[in-house]
């Protein structure tokens, strides 16, 4: 199963930083044990090994988070940057945050989505696309004028043709685009 790309990746999350935590606290409490012991040079140095071991694992998973979050931004900005320049290209366009994914099907997706000019939610077909589309994501959408008119009532269901999808970006990277 593919991973979600429109989530952030965590940085931190509880259990890395109670680890975190735990391994500064064992190393400074075995540091002063050691000096108030004066064990064998053996002892020594095992524990030492042992404090170094373990800090240079949870610095590694930081550094690997910390990596992964920049290249998750790095991708999103870019995403934002292909689905502003879609909105400048193209004339009449409306932005749609996909809700939730209700339906998958051969040939396309029931969805539900949020118009967010207007804040209207709504159930929705997707036609089949060449990528994914996971909930969370915004897309910049040709709207059919027949489909919605203006001073009628909004349809119970939308139908979005693919030709109609000019450019996808997740929504959790909209404030920093």
């Amino acid at each position: 199963m593919d991973a979600n790309p429109v989530l952030k990746p965590k940085l931190a999350t509880p259990a890395l930083i109670l680890v975190t935590v735990a391994v500064l606290v064992c190393g400074l409490c075995l540091s002063a044990t050691l000096q108030a012991n004066q064990p064998s040079i053996w002892v020594t140095v095992v524990a030492a090994l042992a404090s170094l071991l373990a800090a240079t694992i949870v610095g590694a998973i930081w550094v690997t988070r910390r990596r992964r979050v920049k290249a998750w931004m790095a991708g999103a900005q870019e995403k934002w940057r292909k689905f502003n320049e879609a909105e400048r290209v193209h004339g009449t366009t409306a932005e749609v945050t996909v809700l939730s994914v209700d339906a998958l099907e051969p040939t396309g997706s029931w969805i539900t989505i949020k118009w967010n000019r207007f804040d209207h939610v709504q159930s929705a077909w997707l036609e089949a696309l060449h990528e994914p589309i996971w909930p969370g994501t915004v897309l910049l959408i040709s709207p059919d004028p027949a489909q919605v008119v203006p001073g009628l009532p909004w349809p119970t269901n939308y139908c979005i043709q693919a030709s109609h999808c000019l450019a996808w970006a997740p929504a959790a990277a909209s404030s920093g685009a």
